[in-house]
């Protein structure tokens, strides 16, 4: 029996100040993870950090370089095409600033292999709400967009924005990932909505989000209208689709 192949993507946008060091830390994990990095023509030379340390992981560490800003939910589409097309069993996303802790990439996995889950979700609010270093007013922004789209979408899920997760492959061979529409944070609501609409497993796994230490944050107003109007009318267009594995 052939081992697990299992693959995180993490897009970027001017993370030179940590690229390298997330990449370090999730090759010293215990269990192997592939890493592609979707680069979105960084001007600060995060993909010149990203091939000069190919050099030094040629069969692990593999990047995508993109023409511009493109949105992270076109940057995740990319990657999940790429991870089926190279045939990983297990697609991971996350961000590359350290706000989610690359020794939860382990339990997320844990959660899909051995406890039913066909997507884990690393989740800031399944115990309290666990957010470290953000101010109140972002806390509550989250938070009760959260309970937003839990009404609108009728989900089971305590945190529908995290972005923080682990795909099963079937779920990706499922889902026709032409039809999601949405792309910026608020795609991370989408492919929640999807992969539920499919009646695929979703556990949430507590975890602990920290606010970035270095680089910059890409939160914006724009993103939260997105998110907003977005989610109705993911809502309204899921009426006339079909959902069936």
């Amino acid at each position: 029996m052939k081992p697990d192949r299992r693959l995180v993507i993490i897009p970027t946008y001017n993370e030179k100040e940590n690229i390298e060091k997330m990449i370090r830390k999730v090759f010293s994990l215990s269990l192997p993870f592939d890493l592609l990095i979707i680069e979105d023509n960084s001007p600060d030379g995060t993909a010149d950090i990203v091939k000069s340390l190919q050099k030094e992981y040629p069969k692990t560490l593999h990047i995508i370089e993109r023409k511009g800003k493109l949105g992270l939910g076109t940057a995740y589409i990319t990657g999940f095409k790429w991870a089926l097309d190279n045939n990983y069993d297990f697609i991971c996303e996350m961000d590359a600033d350290f706000s989610h802790n690359p020794d939860d990439l382990i339990k997320l996995y844990d959660a899909c292999e051995n406890h039913g889950a066909d997507l884990a979700i690393g989740s800031r609010y399944k115990s309290g709400v666990n957010v470290v270093n953000w101010p109140m007013g972002r806390i509550l922004m989250s938070y009760f967009a959260s309970i937003y789209v839990r009404f609108i979408t009728r989900m089971d899920i305590q945190d529908t924005t995290a972005g923080f997760k682990c795909y099963k492959r079937k779920v990706l061979d499922t889902i026709d990932l032409n039809k999601i529409k949405l792309k910026g944070y608020a795609f991370q609501i989408e492919m929640k909505f999807t992969t539920w609409k499919f009646g695929f497993n979703i556990i949430e796994v507590p975890i602990i989000f920290t606010e970035r230490q270095e680089g910059v944050s890409k939160m914006s107003g724009g993103i939260f209208n997105e998110a907003v109007w977005g989610v109705i009318k993911m809502k309204f267009r899921s009426f006339f689709r079909k959902y069936e594995q």
